[in-house]
């Protein structure tokens, strides 16, 4: 006579479950749970709040100081921002 635990072993919605558990968190591990990222802020750097300087600077590994002050930042953004070609 089977048990309940081989009824639950031989069940195909015991499995389905496994499995989409399994899928959903390698889902969630290849992406970081960011699929869709914050885009780069654009226009004057001048204008960018300090977590959009922060950011930028973080995208390209120019890592900020934690004590960095708002002039710090942009004056670290204006020396790394390429200007952009002229058609």
């Amino acid at each position: 006579m089977p048990t309940p635990l081989d009824r639950a072993m031989q069940s195909r919605n015991a499995f389905l479950g496994f499995a989409g558990i399994v899928t959903a968190v390698a889902a969630w591990s290849i992406w970081g749970g960011e699929m869709f990222p914050a885009a780069d802020p654009t226009g004057d750097p001048e204008m960018w709040a300090d977590s959009e300087l922060r950011t930028w600077l973080d995208k390209r590994g120019l890592l900020p100081a934690e004590r960095a002050t708002r002039e710090e930042l942009l004056e670290r953004v204006r020396a790394n921002v390429k200007p952009h070609p002229r058609a």
